[in-house]
C-alpha cells in the first residue's frame, strides 16, 4: 500500500461520479440519492460544468424549514445547492484535501479535471476511513 502521505486524491476517489442538472426538480434528485445510496451529487450547468453541490444534508434542511418546504414541488436543484462547490484535482494529496474538508466542516470534495470545469470523481470522508481501515490491515 502507498505511503498515506504520498497518497493522492485520485487513489482513493469514487471516479465517474452520478451527477445531476442545476435545473432538476429536487425530487429527482433526492430520488438519485436514494436510489444510489450516496449523499452527495455534484450539480452540473447545461455544458456539464460544475456549478455547485447538493447533499442530503440540504434537503433534510429544506424539510425543516416550513416555507422551503411548502415550495418543494416547484424547487429546482439550483435553490438549495451550496455554491461555489469545493474541489480539488486527482494529483492533490490525501492530506491536503483532508485539511480543507475540515476546514470547510464538509464531507466530500468534487474532485474536477485539469480545468478545473468538469466533475471526475468525489473524494469523501468515507473514502478517508477506507484508507485508516487498510492501513491498519495490512
Amino acid at each position: 500500500m502507498t505511503e498515506p502521505a504520498h497518497t493522492t486524491v485520485g487513489e482513493l476517489m469514487h471516479a465517474d461520479p452520478i451527477v445531476v442538472a442545476a435545473t432538476a426538480r429536487l425530487a429527482d434528485a433526492a430520488r438519485l440519492l436514494d436510489e444510489h445510496q450516496i449523499h452527495g451529487l455534484p450539480v452540473v450547468d447545461e455544458d456539464g460544468s460544475l456549478v455547485g453541490v447538493l447533499s442530503q444534508t440540504d434537503l433534510v434542511r429544506a424539510r425543516a424549514t416550513d416555507q422551503l418546504w411548502a415550495s418543494w414541488p416547484g424547487l429546482q436543484v439550483r435553490h438549495l445547492m451550496t455554491a461555489p462547490a469545493l474541489t480539488c484535482r486527482a494529483d492533490t494529496p490525501v492530506q491536503e484535501a483532508i485539511g480543507l474538508m475540515e476546514l470547510n466542516r464538509v464531507h466530500r470534495l468534487v474532485v474536477v479535471d485539469e480545468e478545473g470545469r468538469r466533475p471526475v470523481g468525489i473524494f469523501s470522508t468515507t473514502d478517508v476511513v477506507h484508507q485508516l481501515v487498510g492501513a491498519t490491515n495490512a
